[in-house]
């Protein structure tokens, strides 16, 4: 005599394998997980189902998986990489912070933030070692949504040097170099020296660079310095300010670019009262930075290393 039921036979068709899965994890406990797990695999088998992978296919993309993986480690997160090239990141970006109620706009943190940036003086450079390229003096303040200033805010920077590369991924570049956290004054105000950042490629030798060269894709970033602006009783600012042309913003590999976080970088070819002894030409950019009131929370560093 069959002793299984209608809802508990064995899977035969096509049909079978979603509502089986589904009533195999119907006893997750934690809600969230439960909701999270029962979308993504519903999804997921209709993804399979509308698009029909051959099995070649589908041992290429479990092995394009792996790979991000074996290419993941302390000085570089190509699983970071992934998400941000397919505009996940940037989605999940925009869920969590969408700007309404007056606080700058954010962008993402991208696969290049370390942490543990040394603590630098106001008007202190970044640039730790020789770096080419045009200096640059970027001030500002942080405020509330209110206008207020935010004393002790903190501001940790880092950015890629002009010729296109982190510190964590040159041997010529100290450590740390254009990467450091800044902390504001009575009135909000913050400032430091730089180079003016250069738009880049990301890294094309992994999955990722695979994935872009089949869909006939730029790998260009547009140039921009990133920041991480924090403070008590405020939600964290994770953000970038971009200094590149409307093609560079649009055509961004990551879909990170904003009109909003487009800075106003101006270029001086004279010698200015403002910044003696500056060699020309140079750049300057004021930007004021907005915080919503909130409870601090920062992001776990996706590297901690450097090569060399």
């Amino acid at each position: 005599m069959n002793h299984i039921s209608v809802e508990q036979k064995l899977i035969s068709r096509v049909e079978d394998v979603t509502p089986t899965v589904l009533r195999a994890m119907a006893a997750t406990t934690d809600p969230r997980l439960k909701q999270l797990m029962t979308s993504l695999v519903t999804h997921l088998h209709q993804f399979v189902i509308e698009t029909r992978p051959t099995e070649a296919e589908f041992e290429y993309g479990l092995r394009w998986i792996a790979e991000l993986g074996h290419r993941t480690n302390e000085f570089h997160n190509e699983v970071v990489l992934a998400a941000d090239a397919i505009g996940i990141s940037t989605l999940i970006d925009l869920i969590n912070n969408d700007g309404m109620q007056g606080e700058t706009m954010s962008a993402l943190l991208g696969p290049f933030y370390r942490g543990a940036a040394p603590q630098c003086q106001l008007g202190d450079c970044i640039a730790r070692s020789e770096t080419p390229g045009a200096g640059l003096y970027f001030s500002g303040r942080v405020v509330g949504v209110d206008g207020a200033p935010i004393e002790g805010a903190t501001l940790d920077v880092w950015q890629a040097s002009p010729v296109g590369l982190y510190e964590n991924q040159d041997e010529s570049q100290d450590d740390f170099n254009l990467r450091g956290k800044f902390r504001t004054d009575a009135e909000g105000r913050f400032h430091f020296v730089s180079v003016k950042p250069a738009g880049y490629p990301v890294p094309t030798d992994g999955p990722v660079g695979d994935l872009l060269q089949a869909q006939h894709r730029t790998p260009m970033r547009p140039a921009h310095i990133h920041f991480i602006v924090s403070a008590p009783a405020h939600k964290t600012l994770i953000t970038q300010i971009f200094a590149d042309t409307h093609d560079a913003l649009v055509n961004d590999v990551v879909f990170g670019a904003k009109r909003q976080i487009v800075g106003e970088f101006v270029r001086h070819d004279e010698p200015h009262p403002g910044y003696p002894g500056a060699a020309t030409p140079f750049y300057t950019c004021h930007y004021e930075f907005k915080l919503v009131q909130g409870t601090p929370c920062f992001p776990v560093p996706p590297i901690s290393g450097k090569k060399g």
